[in-house]
């Protein structure tokens, strides 16, 4: 199955994490939208920040290690890491997905 992660990253951080991802195969492609405003709750406080927002294609299999790569070398102590299922798509853009993490391309 064909998982998006949503990851928020500093601006001046987000292609290398992004060519980092595609290069270990945790993923087939990231689309970067470079400026999102973030407003959120963190330690007792209601913070503003202007970041880049990670959209990546990877698998069901491949997320746990996604998951663990972006933990690893993401500056902020609790990185955003959302994945949702893709239930449906372009069943030849989903192949190339599978066929790009398991280096099958």
């Amino acid at each position: 199955m064909i998982r998006v992660v949503l990851c928020t990253v500093p601006q001046n951080r987000a292609e290398a994490m992004a060519r980092a991802l595609v290069n270990n195969r945790l993923c087939a492609c990231v689309n970067i939208v470079p400026a999102v405003k973030s407003v959120y709750r963190w330690e007792g406080k209601i913070s503003q920040n202007v970041e880049s927002l990670m959209v990546i294609k990877t698998t069901e299999e491949a997320f746990p290690a996604l998951a663990d790569f972006i933990k690893s070398h993401h500056p902020y102590s609790v990185p955003e890491i959302i994945s949702l299922p893709v239930s449906e798509g372009n069943p030849d853009y989903m192949g190339w997905v599978e066929g790009s993490v398991r280096g099958q391309e």
